[in-house]
Order: C-alpha cells, then sequence, then structure tokens
C-alpha cells in the first residue's frame, strides 16, 4: 500500500491541494455571501453590484444607454437597456466560482511563490475582465437578437469563459513543466 502512495503521490497531491483549496475557498466565498445578505449598500453582493456595474459601463462606452436596478424578488441586478428589461446579472455571474475554480487548479502545480502568486493574480483579473465583456456582449445579444438568447447565454459565453479558464490552465502546466525542468538542470 505505501509502495502505491509513492507511486502515485504526484496525483494524489494535486488532488489534494485541488481539494482541500476548492473547498477552502469555496467556503470562504459562501460565508462572504451570507454576511452579504445582511448588508444594503451592494445589493445583492459586493462583487455582483460592482459586476453590474462594470458591465454597464462597458455597454454605455459601446453607445447604449444602460438602466440597472435591484430585482424586486430576487438576489439580482435588473439590466436594462433604452428601458427594455433584458438581463438579470445573478451571483453566479460574478465569476468568482470560477476564479475560485482557477485558483485550486494552478494551487495544485504550485511553483516558485513569486510565479505562481503572479499567474493566479494575472488569471484572475483575465477571468474577470472577459466575464465583464461576455456579460455586457450578451446582454447587447439579448437586445439585438433575443432569438439567439439561449444559444448565447446556453452555449456561446460559458465557452468564452471556461475557455478562457482551459487556456490559462494549460499555459500554466507548460509553465510549471519548464520550472520543474529547469529546477531539475541545475
Amino acid at each position: 500500500m505505501l509502495q502505491l502512495f509513492k507511486k502515485y503521490s504526484v496525483v494524489i497531491r494535486f488532488i489534494a491541494v485541488f481539494l482541500g483549496s476548492y473547498f477552502l475557498l469555496s467556503v470562504l466565498y459562501n460565508s462572504y455571501l451570507i454576511y452579504s445578505e445582511a448588508q444594503t449598500e451592494f445589493y445583492p453582493d459586493f462583487f455582483t453590484n460592482i459586476v453590474s456595474r462594470q458591465s454597464a459601463a462597458i455597454m454605455e462606452f459601446m453607445g447604449y444607454s444602460i438602466k440597472l436596478e435591484a430585482h424586486e424578488t430576487e438576489s439580482a441586478i435588473k439590466v436594462f437597456i433604452e428601458d427594455a428589461f433584458l438581463v438579470r446579472v445573478v451571483e453566479g455571474c460574478n465569476s468568482i466560482s470560477v476564479i475560485i475554480l482557477f485558483v485550486s487548479f494552478i494551487l495544485s502545480f504550485f511553483a516558485k511563490k513569486r510565479t505562481t502568486i503572479l499567474y493566479i493574480l494575472g488569471g484572475s483579473v483575465l477571468i474577470y475582465a472577459m466575464n465583464l465583456i461576455r456579460i455586457a456582449l450578451l446582454t447587447i445579444g439579448v437586445y439585438e437578437y433575443l432569438e439567439y438568447t439561449n444559444l448565447m447565454h446556453e452555449i456561446i459565453f460559458p465557452l468564452i469563459i471556461y475557455g478562457t479558464v482551459i487556456i490559462l490552465w494549460i499555459s500554466w502546466v507548460r509553465v510549471y513543466a519548464n520550472l520543474e525542468k529547469n529546477e531539475d538542470q541545475v
């Protein structure tokens, strides 16, 4: 049994670090969401609120008249273009869950501290920015091409955000492999 653990120690370490960091970050995020229920300044929570406002700024920059409004019955921000209610931005739209998934994977292949932290920060910013653009384009797409709403929301835009994460993961594994190879040569 000990030989199996030694043989697969890298895989076991990966799984343990991934699951452990994912669990810890998810618990922290869930605690934040529970705490956010009590505050009213940034409805429904700070990150969802700020993502809604930043996405609205992108759409306004593109020439659309945007109005945001707290949803009456859901924890969501309603987004209007030209006074037409189009989409709701809910907690699941703020990219934090995707960033947690990304960070957990990167931590599973922890390399040099500085390199890993910079990659996590850079990748998280890229995912966040891609998400803002995704929400803005999805809202405009619903406004301009209502008949394609399900295709855009269920297929195209998840492909963009998760595709970004997968490309970042693949890039990190390559960076990690090169760092490991360089350390072995030293």
